[in-house]
């Protein structure tokens, strides 16, 4: 197995890509190889903010600047009032960003929704669309009827390379030059290397954003240096790799053995944690078992590292034609409660006037 190429996982979380090029014993914050990471925990959500320099770039592949990552069980859990404080966790970072890039309170702000609306896992730029509250038409036209606490905003959902046959950039380059905003925010389906964020996860950055990179169909960027304004993204990764669903299930399973091995040693009389059997449904790293048992079980297999793993798999589906993307057989609510969320929070960011959890009522359908 030594002739195994190092795997390359799409994902366009750099949380991912930080944590794929950190050694288990390394600190997560440490800064001196160009990325921090720092976390905090808000209720049920849980904030990731990395924060890339030019040398962190060139070690993970991620642009310098800022992300934030958020991270709930809302959408999966169809939890209607975790949803609302995710949409305000939203707001509230989202608020702190345009202020780092400088956006004022009066700047105008054009929201793009990428993705194709008739792919329902790439369809939340679109349906995010929706429900923006657009209000840059009455500042033009009737501007005496807009009320104090609104700024002029603009949407617009220009569709997929295949489908147009125009370069997505290329069209919101035309739409800048023409409506003159002051800053962009960017909507789109992202790819993850991990199952427990899809659908759970929720990544701002002020890098901007590369549409179709996480699936290998790299289109120019949408960023500050393409536009020379502010580019703030908005992503949620909704699908994940063959490759990767294939490696996590083999690792349940090792998981799972080493679970079942552990409690059998246990003394008589002494319980454990995962004896519990809500607990039991939660496989961790911890219950990974060692090198000897992960040969006992899947042979050299479960002796190779993650990425020699992924690569072998790679290796087998790929000329078959199975390498495919995949998404959960939930993701029409998934994605139509995700786009909400991210409606609303954007909508209380961009106009004092809508509040913290009620930016639903001022939505358009």
């Amino acid at each position: 197995m030594s002739n195994i190429e190092e795997f390359s996982v799409r994902t366009d979380l750099a949380l991912e890509a930080q944590e794929m090029n950190v050694h288990p014993d390394e600190k997560a914050n440490k800064s001196d190889d160009g990325v921090t990471v720092n976390e905090e925990k808000i209720d049920d959500i849980t904030l990731t903010y990395v924060k890339v320099d030019e040398a962190g770039a060139a070690r993970i592949g991620k642009k310098a600047g800022h992300y934030v990552t958020l991270e709930s069980q809302a959408i999966r859990k169809q939890d209607t009032e975790l949803q609302v404080r995710l949409s305000t966790c939203l707001s509230h970072q989202l608020k702190k960003l345009m202020k780092e890039c400088g956006i004022k309170d009066s700047d105008r702000c054009l929201i793009v929704g990428l993705g194709n609306n008739n792919v329902t896992p790439d369809a939340i730029g679109p349906l995010v669309m929706n429900e923006v509250v657009v209000t840059s038409h009455l500042f033009k036209l009737q501007p005496e009827t807009v009320s104090e606490g609104y700024r002029s905003v603009s949407a617009v959902s220009p569709g997929v390379m295949g489908v147009t046959g125009i370069e997505t950039s290329d069209m919101i380059h035309g739409i800048i030059h023409e409506t003159n905003p002051d800053f962009v925010i960017a909507v789109d389906a992202l790819a993850s290397r991990s199952i427990n964020r899809i659908n759970a996860t929720i990544q701002l950055s002020d890098t901007g954003i590369h549409p179709g990179s996480g699936v290998g169909n790299k289109r120019k960027e949408i960023s500050k240096e393409t536009y020379d304004i502010p580019v703030i993204s908005i992503g949620v990764p909704t699908v994940v790799d063959a490759v990767t669903i294939t490696s996590d299930s083999i690792d349940y399973i090792l998981k799972h053995f080493g679970r079942e091995w552990e409690e059998k040693d246990r003394p008589s009389g002494v319980l454990s944690p995962s004896m519990n059997p809500f607990e039991r449904k939660t496989l961790t790293d911890e219950d990974m078992p060692g090198e000897e048992e992960r040969k006992a079980v899947l042979g050299m297999l479960g002796q190779l590292g993650v990425n020699e793993k992924k690569q072998l798999i790679k290796e087998v589906l790929t000329p078959l034609g199975h390498n495919l993307m995949v998404t959960p057989k939930e993701v029409d609510s998934f994605v139509r409660d995700m786009a909400h969320v991210i409606s609303s929070g954007v909508n209380s960011a961009l106009h004092e006037a809508i509040e913290d959890g009620e930016a639903s009522s001022y939505t358009r359908i």
